[in-house]
């Protein structure tokens, strides 16, 4: 595909997850008086938590402006179609990068696409529930002793909910990612031992960042399953490199296979293509293919006709 195509076909996929999205908000928009509810529930928690740790302290909930109470009700819908939708916009994403594979590792999109969409969801369901005591941290930084009442705008609140929601959905993502890479050639298993250390320290880092609570255990909350699933990443990649490793001691893999052979990108490099190994042409992959579909129909068994012939 040419650099057009290439645009083209983003396009593509772009224009599909934006209508998966508008059509997800549309139908929210039926019941988004109880979507409201629900996210709205982690500050009821908080709240309550609140009134236990600072009697004193007053919180109330506004909206402000004439137009505002509309545009309150089309977030509450878009939060719920951008999390309902995301087994569709996920896809899409993986259907993106599939031309690029071969056909065995479009195959493997399948097991990407059943593990990437659980733990994106995962991750915004554990979002969901460490919001409350986080925002009651946050709210009771409030000066004065009962003297302040804290002003919470409804729209302000619900921007916040998405990004940490969003937040722990991609950060769950990161053994995918990794697997994918591994898959695709690009990132090997030594080299995500070697960066391991720095790998589980940036996921402390990160959780520290993304969860807005002061207190260990909510990093924890993030961090610990962000490390766990890293380390199962590590156990799959070293998994498939000593498969492809056995495969080409039996020649059943050709060891120049992989994008780190890519002929596209090594002239872009500007490395020497004449010492990568040599792609089949379209007609030999053609003619391959009709002796594959030939050999499963069975028309391709030797005669005594053909023999006597040759």
């Amino acid at each position: 595909m040419t650099l057009f195509e290439h645009l083209r076909e983003l396009r593509y996929r772009l224009v599909v997850i934006a209508v998966a999205i508008i059509v997800g908000t549309v139908i929210a928009y039926v019941f988004h008086d109880q979507i409201f509810n629900i996210l709205m529930r982690p500050y009821e928690i908080a709240q309550a938590q609140l009134q236990q740790q600072h009697p004193k302290l007053h919180v109330q909930s506004v909206v402000e402006g004439v137009t505002n109470p509309f545009t309150l009700v089309l977030k509450t819908c878009f939060i719920a179609a951008l999390i309902g939708t995301s087994p569709i916009w996920i896809y899409q994403i993986w259907a993106f990068i599939v031309p690029g594979l071969l056909a065995k590792e479009k195959k493997m999109t399948l097991i990407f696409l059943s593990a990437a969409i659980p733990l994106f969801l995962l991750g915004v369901s554990l979002a969901y529930f460490v919001i409350p005591k986080g925002i009651a941290v946050l709210i009771g930084f409030t000066p004065g002793d009962g003297d302040i009442t804290n002003l919470l705008d409804i729209q302000n609140f619900l921007n916040f909910l998405i990004r940490v929601m969003i937040v722990f959905g991609a950060g769950f993502e990161l053994p995918v990612f990794v697997v994918g890479l591994n898959f695709l050639g690009i990132l090997k298993a030594k080299q995500i031992s070697k960066a391991r250390s720095f790998v589980i320290f940036g996921c402390f880092v990160f959780g520290a960042i993304a969860t807005p609570q002061t207190d260990p255990l909510s990093m924890l909350l993030l961090a610990v399953p962000m490390t766990i699933l890293f380390l199962a990443a590590e156990v799959i990649c070293h998994i498939h490199d000593r498969a492809i490793r056995n495969k080409i001691g039996d020649g059943e893999v050709d060891a120049g296979r992989g994008i780190a052979n890519d002929r596209a990108l090594a002239e872009l490099d500007g490395r020497e293509v004449d010492d990568l190994p040599q792609l089949p042409t379209s007609d030999e992959i053609k003619t391959q293919s009709r002796q594959t579909v030939a050999d499963l129909l069975g028309l391709n068994k030797s005669t005594g006709q053909d023999d006597a012939t040759s």
